[in-house]
């Protein structure tokens, strides 16, 4: 698709992006946006112009132009399969930074960099970046654009399959740092909404590594995975492990307006403050616990003590019930993540 079509497929409202008139950071890595333009857009040397005698250079924000004309130059086009929607809109990719916190000095892990937006957002703000891409083409697209800079590393994978430990273990600091605290990374990302359930599965377990995780995600999943007091059909066994590992925060919403191509849903940040093993709930054993829960919701329209007859005899997961302070007539949708807990320990004590 040529990039008059690319175009012409952008909201109106993206077409003139705001250019900052307040930041004195210094210039991001972004030799690619400029090799893809040909020049800087107009409005930013007017800028650049009449302020680099008195103070450093403005950064250079990702605008529609460049993510588009970024994938024109490999005559590239979202692939539906894939999942992908490229952010247009800087200012949400700021947001995500923000939630996280990022400072000088972090290591983040980012899935599916795409055109390299967001990683330029975490290099400005002084991050040490781990990109996973699965598209060879995108892959190589980030890696042109941050040629030579050590601090922005990519890895053509799919992540659903990649072994984390081992790729953070190659950049995360072998000691702790001098005032006794873990060094660990967060995870920043606009991932493909489509993978997000597999995404959140792989990476709220590993407190280990990360402290964090920030993710842009379908609004109406967002919504589902932060409330952990829902009670209603769509309370699942996702909701049980996102608060086992995590305490997750529904922060903004993101219009669909903001991506290209533009999804039918819109989207929204979510932070999860991963859990280390010590704060775990008190299970015997976690396999055993979410084998529990997975089969109570399978039955979930039947009563508890029926869907866990193959764990015990309906009458000792009545007694549980009862200790538990729960009616023995109980459905899965009506217990909350201690009442699991509560009752996995009772019954397998029985």
């Amino acid at each position: 698709m040529r990039m008059s079509s690319l175009l012409h497929s952008v909201p109106p409202s993206l077409l003139f992006p705001h250019v900052s008139s307040t930041s004195t950071s210094p210039p991001p890595h972004d030799g690619l946006a400029a090799t893809a333009t040909g020049k800087l857009p107009n409005a930013t040397l007017r800028v650049q112009a009449s302020t680099t005698s008195k103070r450093k250079p403005r950064r250079q924000e990702d605008d529609y132009h460049s993510t588009l004309k970024a994938l024109n130059s490999k005559g590239r086009f979202p692939r539906k399969s894939l999942g992908q929607h490229y952010m247009l809109n800087g200012s949400v990719n700021e947001e995500l930074v923000a939630a996280a916190n990022v400072k000088e000095g972090d290591i983040v892990l980012e899935i599916g960099p795409g055109t390299g937006s967001l990683t330029n957002v975490l290099v400005n703000a002084g991050a040490t970046v781990l990109a996973i891409e699965k598209d060879p083409h995108m892959a190589a697209l980030v890696r042109e654009r941050f040629a030579g800079l050590d601090r922005v590393k990519v890895v053509e994978e799919d992540f659903t399959r990649s072994h984390i430990h081992s790729h953070m273990s190659s950049i995360l600091p072998s000691k702790s740092p001098p005032d006794g605290n873990s060094c660990s990374a967060k995870v920043v990302a606009n991932i493909p909404f489509n993978i997000s359930t597999d995404v959140v599965k792989q990476l709220l377990p590993m407190g280990d590594i990360f402290s964090e995780v920030i993710l842009l995600l379908q609004d109406e999943a967002a919504l589902r995975l932060a409330d952990s007091s829902l009670r209603s059909s769509e309370y699942r066994p996702i909701n049980i492990f996102v608060n086992f590992y995590s305490d997750p925060e529904y922060l903004l919403k993101v219009s669909r307006t903001n991506f290209f191509p533009q999804p039918k849903v819109d989207a929204a940040v979510v932070a999860f403050k991963l859990k280390q093993t010590v704060d775990y709930p008190r299970v015997s054993s976690i396999k055993s616990f979410f084998s529990m829960v997975n089969s109570a919701f399978n039955g979930k329209r039947k009563m508890m003590r029926k869907s866990l007859q193959h764990m015990c005899p309906s009458p000792d997961i009545e007694a549980a019930l009862c200790a538990a302070g729960l009616p023995p007539t109980s459905r899965p949708e009506e217990l909350t993540l201690q009442d699991f807990v509560m009752l996995h320990n009772l019954i397998v004590k029985t």
